[in-house]
């Protein structure tokens, strides 16, 4: 059983993917209200070597010479990955195997040029940016406390001026939270700074850390989808009835004095830096018929392979099937003995029941 990786997983986005956990559970530098990995246990913005760099590598190792390579092989799991001082080491390791890097990151610690040039060699950097408003970023994202929204956009826009491979920029859309008119507003204007090469829309799947939150409906994503990727001097949406929530809990508006670096002017006056941005709306894990654990099916590593992954994040029952490539029976037979055993416990979704890890 490998302490530092987890899966291969069917990706929605990534086909077949390794995940790597570069920190233990739950360090990171937000506390998302939606995050599917539980409530942040040590909110910070150190980087260190929260995971030694030998052992993981000794993994990556092992793995590399007994299984089948992946798609990609993804830093993501339990917390911020980029909160590991030694990202950069590890990425390089990789590429010395030709085997795709992928980073997952909040990118909220772009902006220093450490991190940045760390992530220089991955072939696919997806950060996330869920909020352009002050109000919308605490309310949805939890920061740390040194952690400026403007410093967080700025960041962004300064690693993508440098960044040479794939940038695909994540926005979870929550209803009631970062869905008004006037924050879509707002982040349109971050988005097109920012210049990502694709704009990913996504939406609540798994439990967060708030009870009651609810995802946004298909319909409401498909009208943000086409309000980011229309002109992107257009500032307004369709005068058909709307999906859109019209009345925020703020005033996004007002908060423009006090970002500078996105203000309307600039963000107008200068074309020449604001193509139309694709926009794609992620699905679900794509259903993979023959995807294996790439270890031996039998009982023990099943379980192993159960707990590891519902460990890092909440999985269905369906979800674990797909990983594992078992019947939805089997999987089914193992989730009950492991909740009379008292290490999983089930929540309800609108998805289906979601199994968390009770792991410490």
């Amino acid at each position: 059983m490998y302490k530092y990786l987890f899966g291969p997983v069917p990706s929605r986005r990534l086909g077949v993917s390794l995940g790597v956990d570069l920190v233990t559970h739950k360090i990171c530098t937000l506390d998302c209200a939606y995050c599917e990995c539980g409530t942040t246990t040590d909110l910070t913005i150190e980087r260190k070597e929260y995971v030694p760099y030998k052992d993981v590598i000794d993994e990556l190792e092992h793995y590399l010479s007994t299984h089948p390579a992946p798609d990609y092989i993804t830093f993501s799991g339990s917390g911020e990955p980029t909160l590991n001082s030694r990202i950069g080491d590890v990425i390089e390791y990789i590429k010395r195997s030709k085997a795709l890097v992928a980073v997952l990151t909040n990118g909220t610690l772009l902006g220093q040029k450490a991190v940045s040039d760390a992530l220089l060699k991955a072939d696919l950097v997806i950060p996330s940016l869920d909020a352009a408003s002050l109000s919308a970023f605490e309310k949805i994202n939890r920061p740390h406390k040194d952690i400026s929204l403007n410093g967080y956009i700025q960041g962004l826009v300064n690693f993508r001026s440098v960044y040479k491979g794939k940038m695909a920029l994540e926005i979870l859309i929550l209803p009631g939270f970062n869905d008004s008119k006037a924050d879509l507003q707002l982040l349109k204007q971050a988005c097109y700074k920012i210049n990502p090469d694709v704009i990913q829309l996504n939406t609540l799947d798994r439990p967060g850390t708030i009870p009651g939150l609810t995802p946004a409906t298909r319909s409401s994503l498909e009208e943000i989808q086409r309000f980011l990727q229309a002109d992107p001097d257009s500032q307004v949406f369709s005068n058909k009835k709307s999906n859109i929530n019209n009345e925020p809990d703020h005033n996004p508006q007002s908060e423009f004095k006090n970002m500078r670096s996105l203000s309307q002017a600039n963000y107008i006056s200068d074309k020449k830096l604001t193509p139309t941005i694709p926009v794609e709306i992620t699905a679900s894990a794509p259903k993979t018929a023959k995807i294996k654990s790439y270890r031996e099916e039998n009982e023990n590593s099943i379980i192993e392979t159960i707990m590891e992954t519902v460990h890092r994040r909440p999985c269905t029952p369906e979800d674990l099937a797909s990983i594992l490539g078992l019947h939805i029976s089997q999987i089914n037979n193992y989730l009950s003995t492991l909740k009379q055993n008292e290490q999983v416990i089930s929540v309800a979704q609108e998805r289906g029941i979601f199994y968390h890890s009770l792991k410490k």
